[in-house]
């Protein structure tokens, strides 16, 4: 990547990924949302999915990441400055899911919750690069985790086949490089009602006979705005990094459907030796825990090799979306 100014800079130290044990397979969910196997896969690409146990919350799958992404990094839970957990279904409004986390993995760090959707992770890595290039923290613990099957309707025939749980880690720390290029993000709250909940809290309280709100998405709207709009944010991080699609070793965009990231690989015209992140087939969409699930599939499967340049994406609701270019540990 480009020369940085002199000073410290920040790395990605080590990867964590827990996908729950069971699989569910589109056949399952014919019944409920009248969508076959067939249709699915033509429509997604998504063959399977994972799903949380009944019991096992946002917070349970964010520890067991995190645990894996301290354990390969090295990096013992008390040096660890910072938690910041992305998450747009804990269900708890109050306290953030953050500081259980850390206690859980005995940090006693400072925690934070950041709700940016599918974006989550992206952003977070974002934040937590600035913190330890500005020596604010020198460990940064950064999860995505999402249990998206919480906050869908089963029965909704647009969307309850997209979304899946899951949670994926990485831990940042100082560097002698700079190994995380610079964030490109934004957001567009104009068409916030793209992808929302059907009723506010204050809505379902005053109104007894109102369904519990759930999340719903316009489908084909997101899909031509992801098209269109997240090709120029992965081109700007490229050029922010100072490299270019021939000098990347992955391509890890957010996991919403199959159909996109196709999409995105043919926009960006990315070389044939670029492994493309398709963790969507058997994962599904979990939202904030998309990137880091997909990235280290990649890394498990020997896809990518150490020290390859990844340039991760992560797009959804708000409308928001983040990019940069990292090299893998």
């Amino acid at each position: 990547m480009k020369t940085q100014r002199p000073g410290r800079g920040a790395r990605i130290l080590g990867i964590g990924a827990y996908r729950p044990r069971r699989i569910v397979g589109n056949e399952e969910l014919e019944a409920r949302t009248g969508r076959p196997d067939e249709w699915i896969r033509r429509r997604t690409g998504i063959v399977e999915r994972r799903y949380a146990e009944p019991d096992e919350t946002v917070p349970d799958m964010a520890v067991e990441a995190g645990r894996k992404a301290l354990a390969e990094a090295g990096i013992a839970p008390d040096r660890v400055d910072m938690v910041l957990l992305g998450s747009m279904s804990h269900l708890r409004q109050s306290p953030g899911g953050a500081p259980e986390v850390a206690h859980r993995l005995g940090t006693g760090s400072a925690a934070l919750d950041l709700n940016v959707a599918c974006a989550g992770f992206c952003y977070a890595l974002g934040v937590a690069d600035g913190l330890v290039r500005s020596g604010t923290a020198d460990h940064v613990l950064v999860i995505g985790s999402d249990k998206m099957s919480d906050i869908v309707d089963p029965h909704d025939a647009s969307a309850a086949f997209l979304f899946a749980d899951g949670a994926g880690a990485a831990v940042v720390g100082p560097g002698d490089e700079q190994d995380i290029g610079p964030v490109v993000w934004g957001s567009d709250g104009g068409q916030r009602d793209l992808i929302a909940h059907s009723a506010t809290w204050l809505e379902h309280r005053d109104d007894p006979e109102l369904p519990w709100p759930t999340m719903r998405m316009a489908g084909t709207e997101v899909f031509r705005w992801a098209v269109g709009e997240i090709p120029a944010v992965a081109e700007r991080a490229l050029t922010a990094a100072g490299v270019t699609v021939g000098d990347l070793a992955a391509f890890v965009p957010h996991q919403a459907n199959l159909r996109i990231t196709d999409a995105l690989v043919s926009r960006l015209a990315l070389p044939p030796h670029v492994a493309v992140a398709r963790d969507i087939t058997h994962t599904g969409n979990t939202s904030a825990a998309s990137v880091p699930l997909a990235l280290d599939r990649l890394r498990e499967t020997g896809a990518v090799p150490p020290g390859g340049l990844a340039l991760l994406t992560g797009f959804g609701a708000g409308l928001s979306w983040a990019a940069q270019v990292v090299r893998l540990p």
